[in-house]
């Protein structure tokens, strides 16, 4: 089910590049190299090894979720009936299938599953949580949280 994760030796310049393309994932490679302090030609070969180990995942837009009307979050906890390993990755397969679960995640805790939801308001939520979220493999019980602000979220900038 977990795959092994092998961490990749990393450098100065492998970490200053990394941070840069966190900061502004649009920036040229001679932009970035101009920033880590490199030339372009070896700064293009570390941005290429570090997509090929998967230091770098990929490149994506950040959207604001308000101004698409999606502003609405919850957190669902959620328990299982069984927590068998052909059970979680059950649970697993079916969660990903959610287009409103932002973030799924396996918890030490006195449940099993923390899921970041977002909706466009508390009845979508209510509607997802009741036709999609109960209806997952072997979920005995949810109980919800619902954010009331946003601080700071993954890939948000610190003002």
């Amino acid at each position: 089910m977990n795959k092994l994760t092998q961490t990749v030796d990393l450098d100065d310049f492998d970490r200053k590049i990394v941070a840069a393309l966190v900061e502004d994932g649009r920036m040229t490679v001679t932009d970035l190299a101009g920033a880590v302090g490199l030339s372009k030609t070896p700064c293009q070969m570390r941005l290429r090894r570090l997509q090929e180990s998967g230091v770098i995942r990929g490149f994506r837009a950040m959207v604001d979720p308000a101004k698409l009307g999606m502003d609405h979050v919850a957190f669902a906890e959620v328990k299982l009936s069984d927590t068998r390993e052909s059970v979680l990755a059950e649970f697993n397969d079916a969660v990903r299938r959610i287009p409103e679960v932002e973030e799924c995640h396996m918890i030490a805790s006195s449940f099993d599953y923390l899921l970041k939801v977002r909706t466009a308001d508390i009845r979508r939520y209510r509607t997802v949580l009741g036709e999609k979220i109960s209806s997952l493999p072997h979920v005995a019980s949810t109980s919800t949280f619902v954010a009331m602000e946003t601080v700071l979220e993954a890939g948000g900038r610190r003002k």
